[in-house]
C-alpha cells in the first residue's frame, strides 16, 4: 500500500464530498463555481458520485493487491469518476428557452 498516494486522495475525495453534501442539502457551492452552476443540487450530485469513485481507485488500486479484482474496482472507480464529470456538466447546461408553450 502506498501511503504517500492514498492519503492525499482520501482527503481530496473527503473534501469533494463535503461540498457535494453542502450543495445537496443547503444550495450552496463553492464560491468560484457559482456564476457557471444552474441546478445546485443536480451539481452537488455529480460531486458526490466522483468522490465515490475517487475513493474507489483509491481503495481497488492502491489498498487491495488481487489482479483481477483490482483491475475491475479500478474500472468502476473509473466509471463512477466520468459520470460525476457528466453530471457536474449537465447541471451547467442553462437549457432552452421555452418562448411559446402554447398556452394563452
Amino acid at each position: 500500500m502506498r501511503l504517500y498516494l492514498a492519503i492525499p486522495s482520501v482527503v481530496v475525495a473527503l473534501l469533494i464530498a463535503a461540498s457535494g453534501v453542502a450543495a445537496v442539502t443547503r444550495g450552496w457551492v463553492l464560491p468560484w463555481n457559482r456564476r457557471s452552476v444552474r441546478r445546485v443540487r443536480l451539481y452537488g450530485w455529480g460531486q458526490l458520485v466522483m468522490a465515490s469513485g475517487l475513493c474507489c481507485q483509491v481503495v481497488f488500486g492502491l489498498v487491495i493487491s488481487g489482479p483481477r479484482v483490482r483491475e475491475w474496482g479500478a474500472m468502476s472507480g473509473i466509471v463512477l469518476l466520468l459520470t460525476g464529470c457528466i453530471v457536474m456538466m449537465v447541471s451547467q447546461y442553462t437549457g432552452r428557452n421555452r418562448q411559446g408553450s402554447g398556452m394563452p
